[in-house]
């Protein structure tokens, strides 16, 4: 497990970097922290840097803390070349009240995730920081996802992992979830805990 504290983030410049863990663990704020420790300490031009932000804005539900973007714990980062969302992410187990409505929620946040991704694909920068790409990965190509990791030069990213986020009509979506993103953890250069 990793300390917000003293993350060592020189170790993740020209490597691929995923940190997972439960929610509320500190995966956003080190990935902001990843982007100001480039600009300032690397002196990394800001529109070297893409960003997808795939999270949802930050909520408590039923005393889970989720969500937030990664500009809620760095002003700097709207410097950077953020690729805006056609839409709002949908946290679909959190929001749904039937299975139908998940899947719809699901292929909603997917619609939208899988544009950015491509717009990112047409003007591709050498570093590329990702949150919550769990969001991603509920409908997404794990393949193709691993393809683009691997096509930069800095990956930085993190996901959800965990047990926290659940509902009765979502077991089958957490395992799904949980089955893609350890696909990730074994095959990205630098998986990192943060739980």
């Amino acid at each position: 497990m990793v300390s917000k504290n003293n993350f060592n983030f020189i170790d993740c410049i020209g490597h691929h970097t995923l940190l997972y863990g439960e929610t509320d663990t500190g995966k956003t704020y080190l990935t902001a922290k990843f982007i100001e420790f480039l600009i300032y300490s690397e002196n990394v031009n800001p529109d070297d840097i893409s960003i997808l932000d795939f999270a949802p804005p930050f909520n408590s539900i039923n005393n889970v803390k989720f969500g937030g973007k990664i500009r809620d714990f760095s002003k700097l980062s709207l410097q950077c070349k953020n690729i805006p969302l056609k839409g709002e992410i949908i946290p679909p187990r959190f929001v749904a009240s039937n299975k139908k409505q998940l899947y719809d929620y699901l292929c909603h946040n997917y619609r939208i995730t899988s544009l950015c991704i491509e717009i990112f694909k047409e003007n591709p920068t050498s570093y590329l920081i990702v949150n919550d790409l769990s969001i991603y990965l509920h409908l997404g190509n794990k393949s193709s996802l691993l393809k683009l990791i691997n096509s930069v030069s800095t990956f930085f990213g993190n996901t959800y992992y965990g047990t926290e986020i659940k509902s009765d009509f979502s077991k089958l979506l957490s395992l799904k979830e949980r089955k893609r993103v350890e696909v990730l953890i074994n095959n990205v250069e630098n998986p990192i805990s943060t739980s």
